[in-house]
């Protein structure tokens, strides 16, 4: 079986179409979470993600501000503004679903969480030491992350103490070995300084990931965000990916 691990989307819709578009006939589709917050679209992207197959979505930290489960206080100016917005604009049936969004989930040997399995919603994992401790924070062989917005791939074998970071290449196909912390990268905001949408697939089966990067219309993106007046610094990431 193979599935799309998708994260950090953030009201991106061209980016979400194009790698839906890319990656073709799959499985199941994962979501690890921030469907919306920054981006223009946060309604069409709730939509899409609701209608694919096989879901699994799981509550990232701009779906729960959305959602008023956290204070939009405790996020920057810009992104707050970003999460004002969209709370204005998010329709009450897709406010409902984000709600209604999981923090953990787990299928087989797969466990999920957008942040970290010690902390799903708002922890970082960014660096070898984190991802060591976060080892103790499940059981699965495998768990599939976001938050980062950084495609990485953190391991840590038996009698080891310390994990080891790698950081993926467009087109990588990695063989897993338990146990393994994997993030796909963002979808609509990548941070890796390549702008492109990232995105990987899960072979259950075979028990590899593939990580993927594809192009899309970034400046029909950042011309809506304009017109809903969202914050410059957000329209002018996008082009650079950072």
């Amino acid at each position: 079986m193979k599935s799309l691990i998708i994260s950090d989307i953030h009201a991106n819709l061209s980016a979400l179409n194009a790698v839906l578009e890319d990656v073709g006939s799959v499985d199941a589709n994962w979501c690890l979470g921030d469907l919306v917050g920054y981006g223009p679209d946060p309604n069409e992207c709730v939509d899409l993600i609701k209608s694919l197959p096989n879901l699994v979505c799981l509550l990232g930290n701009h779906d729960s501000a959305t959602a008023g489960f956290i204070d939009d206080i405790t996020f920057n100016p810009m992104a707050r503004q970003a999460i004002r917005w969209t709370k204005e604009t998010i329709t009450p049936e897709n406010l409902e679903f984000l709600v209604n969004l999981p923090e953990r989930e787990q299928i087989g040997n797969v466990a999920f969480a957008h942040g970290s399995p010690r902390e799903p919603v708002w922890e970082y994992i960014l660096d070898t030491r984190t991802a060591t401790e976060n080892f103790d924070y499940f059981k699965t062989p495998y768990c599939l992350i976001g938050h980062t917005h950084l495609p990485t791939l953190f391991t840590l074998k038996e009698g080891d103490h310390l994990a080891k970071l790698t950081i993926p290449d467009q087109g990588d196909i990695v063989e897993l070995e338990p146990r393994a912390i994997i993030n796909p990268g963002s979808v609509g905001q990548p941070r890796d300084r390549d702008p492109r949408a990232a995105y990987a697939v899960f072979d259950t089966e075979e028990q590899t990931i593939e990580f993927h990067r594809v192009s899309y219309d970034i400046p029909s993106v950042q011309e809506r965000m304009r017109k809903a007046e969202l914050p410059l610094r957000h329209i002018q990431r996008l082009i650079d990916g950072w």
